[in-house]
């Protein structure tokens, strides 16, 4: 049961990845980022209601627990981590081809893996080695066609926003691993989407709203909030795949991984971008150095 989970968070994870690509395609992007933040927390509201009021019980799969101040500020770390990687790539994405950004983003567990080895002092095997130069090998190469899109990767800032954005986003899963074997996970979820919220009606009306006119004009589009909601299904799917006792989290991981397609082949048929041969060359052998990684890790 739990492989069909990790595969459902897959699936939602790859359409949220093309619904992102909808809504901030020549569209504001801050206002996009509080929408779909908000249309997250509000999910979670009748979950807290019941919750507080014991109509569930403590061992419901959507019981929220209640939570000390020391707890808050943890999640609040996190919920600042994420939207950090989130502004990046929401950046990235209006500016960059889907089939340009959705590789980049599928090096995570690279990033993540070369930051257990500095920060937990993890050693790595021959399986991992062989993984993590494949995996930097193709990445290379698929830096170099930007030139046969007419983009220059090292002096493109949006491509160092999606840089950027997978590094932050591999700091996250570092915090995860922390958070996830010290706190409840459906506390972290919820209030990581409320506090995400929250955080981004400052950076919209502070920022954004008084240079509208210069940062560009915002239009609502349906896919927005949905942004927000296919996040939480599909990492609801994810923590609870993780919660079942014989689930593999190498496995889950590298199912995760198998997001990257969907969006790719979203960007091919419905954007219609180019140089999708080579893209998807390099595109596999980044996946065959992140799977030798997983496999490594078994």
């Amino acid at each position: 049961m739990w492989f069909i989970y990790a595969l459902f968070s897959a699936l939602f994870l790859g359409v949220y990845d093309v619904l992102k690509k909808v809504s901030v395609n020549n569209n504001a992007v801050f206002p996009v980022l509080l929408i779909s933040t908000a249309a997250s927390a509000l999910l979670f509201i009748p979950i807290f209601v019941i919750s507080y009021f014991d109509i569930i019980s403590t061992e419901h799969l959507l019981y929220i627990p209640r939570v000390d101040f020391h707890t808050h500020l943890l999640i609040i770390a996190k919920s600042v981590l994420v939207l950090t990687s989130w502004i990046f790539s929401f950046f990235a994405l209006k500016h960059l081809p889907l089939t340009v950004v959705s590789p980049i983003r599928a090096t995570g567990p690279l990033w993540t893996l070369i930051g257990a080895i500095l920060i937990f002092g993890e050693q790595l095997n021959t399986l991992q080695w062989v993984g993590l130069i494949t995996t930097l090998a193709f990445f290379y190469l698929f830096s170099t066609l930007g030139k046969l899109e007419g983009l220059s990767f090292k002096s493109n800032i949006w491509f160092w926003f999606v840089i950027l954005a997978t590094l932050t986003g591999a700091a996250s899963g570092l915090y995860d691993k922390y958070l996830m074997q010290n706190l409840d996970r459906m506390a972290v979820q919820s209030w990581f989407s409320v506090y995400q919220a929250f955080l981004m009606i400052p950076i919209v009306f502070l920022i954004w709203y008084p240079k509208r006119k210069k940062h560009g004009a915002f239009q609502f589009r349906w896919s927005i909030p949905f942004v927000g909601i296919l996040l939480v299904i599909a990492d609801f799917a994810y923590f609870y795949a993780l919660s079942h006792p014989e689930a593999l989290i190498s496995i889950i991981s590298a199912i995760r991984r198998g997001s990257v397609v969907i969006a790719f082949a979203f960007g091919a048929l419905l954007f219609r971008e180019k140089n999708i041969g080579k893209k998807a060359i390099y595109l596999f052998g980044i996946l065959t150095g992140i799977f030798l990684l997983v496999l490594g890790s078994m």
